[in-house]
Parts: C-alpha cells; sequence; structure tokens
C-alpha cells in the first residue's frame, strides 16, 4: 500500500511550536525506562522540534529523532546524541532490530497505523517497547475551563482534523497490536500566565486553519472572555493535560 501524502499542519508555526508547546514530565522517562529492556538507541517518530528526543538524549547512547516536516526540525535545537532525520513514521532508514524504544508524543493520530506498526516490529530489538501518548483539552479552572470548551469544540471545530477525534478519545479507539504495558497515570502541568497561555492556543491547527480561511483572528475575542475569570494577566495559573497513553512490547 503505498505511504499517504504527509499533510502538513504544523510547519508554518514551527518557531511558535517550539516555543509554546509545554514539555513532559520527567515520571514519564521513568516509567518508560522501567520498561525498556536495553539503553543504546530510542527512536522518536515524529518528533516535531525534539522535545521527547532531548529527554530520550539524558538516557539512550543515541537518540534517531525523525519528522517529515523540515521546518520543525529546523526549529529545534541540537542536543548531544541526538540525530534529527527528516523521514516519514514508515518506512524509514533505520536499520532492523535496532532500537530498544520507540515514542511517538501527539504524532501518533497522524500516521497510517498499520504501516508505521509494521515498522516499529522492524527496527524494534526482541523485547523492545513502543510508547505512543496524547493530551487533549487543558483544564485550568471551571470557569476558564468552560470558555476554553466552547471556544475548542465549536469556535474551531469545523477547522480540526478529522483525525483529532482520536486523541479527544485518548488512543482508546486505537487498534495497538501489541503486548500492552501498564503505566500510571500522568499528568502534564505548567505554571502560565495568560499571554503563556494564548501562545499556546495560536499554535492549535484549527486556529490557524480558521484565521487563514475567514481572514479573522479568533484569539482576541477569547482572551478578552478570558481576562475575568483569570485575573491579573501577569498571575500564574497552574494549567494541566491528562497524559493518555499506549504502550506495548513487540
Amino acid at each position: 500500500m503505498p505511504t499517504p501524502a504527509f499533510a502538513d499542519h504544523f510547519s508554518a508555526q514551527a518557531e511558535d511550536y517550539a516555543r509554546h508547546r509545554p514539555g513532559y514530565p520527567r515520571a514519564l522517562f521513568d516509567a518508560l525506562l522501567d520498561v525498556t529492556p536495553g539503553r543504546q538507541r530510542a527512536w522518536d517518530c515524529g518528533c516535531g522540534n525534539g522535545q521527547v528526543a532531548r529527554d530520550l538524549a539524558a538516557d539512550f547512547e543515541q537518540v534517531v529523532a525523525s519528522d517529515p516536516s523540515a521546518a520543525q526540525i529546523a526549529a529545534s535545537s541540537a542536543v548531544g546524541g541526538v540525530h534529527f532525520l527528516q523521514a516519514g513514521a514508515a518506512p524509514t532508514p533505520l536499520a532492523t532490530a535496532s532500537c530498544d524504544l520507540v515514542t511517538v508524543g501527539q504524532a501518533l493520530h497522524w500516521f497510517a497505523h498499520d504501516a508505521f506498526f509494521n515498522e516499529v516490529r522492524r527496527v524494534l530489538r526482541p523485547g523492545g517497547v513502543l510508547a505512543a501518548w496524547c493530551y487533549s483539552l487543558l483544564r485550568v479552572s471551571p470557569k476558564i475551563d468552560a470558555l476554553l470548551e466552547r471556544f475548542y469544540r465549536e469556535r474551531l471545530g469545523p477547522w480540526w482534523p478529522t483525525e483529532r477525534a482520536l486523541v479527544d478519545d485518548g488512543y482508546r479507539d486505537v487498534a495497538f497490536p501489541f503486548d500492552t504495558l501498564p503505566m500510571p497515570e500522568l499528568t502534564l502541568e505548567v505554571d502560565w500566565d495568560l499571554a503563556q497561555l494564548g501562545g499556546y492556543l495560536s499554535t492549535w491547527s484549527a486556529y490557524r486553519r480558521c484565521r487563514a480561511e475567514t481572514g479573522l483572528d479568533p484569539l482576541p475575542g477569547l482572551l478578552g472572555q478570558l481576562a475575568m475569570p483569570w485575573g491579573d494577566p501577569s498571575q500564574t495559573r497552574r494549567v494541566r493535560w491528562p497524559l493518555h497513553l499506549r504502550v506495548g512490547r513487540a
């Protein structure tokens, strides 16, 4: 079956993506290390600007970070032990049985799953691990959450790619042909002021499509609505995303 065309939703905002997207908790990587048999090589597929790869580099001799977007890779910063590669999810030039761990952070929904899973089986060493995860809508406080929910589902609803439904479902509907490994419940958390929240929202693909196709920018209106429940815009608030993990052994 031919590889589907690359649907590029993020190259245009690659620098903003690198600047405004939150990082992942150390507890996530500790949990993966607990079930991964080796530390020689990890492959981070759909790496974006290298957030996951930078954390993996602390624990693996080599990390291969691949993404089909040249702009995303260009927005990454050099890290010792990380080799950036412009490539899709499958096929790849990685050698057979060359990886101990394959990670996919917030990107599995863009892949042709059968082809990718076959590639994972090929590149993983015996007993190697695949870990895919996503985070859906953020949570701050009930009043703020209600406004964000309406913006996400009603204002931007028509501009979300269909693949986004897999994220909303926490990847539960993704057929996962690996022996599932239990993982702890994990949450991604940051402390942001209102401007930082706005920067993150500006990286949403649906927001970019809405603005491009309508000629209107819906974000200032939302930030105006958020101003009252937020309070002092320079005040930081705890922002949380539950992480949804699918982890399995080859």
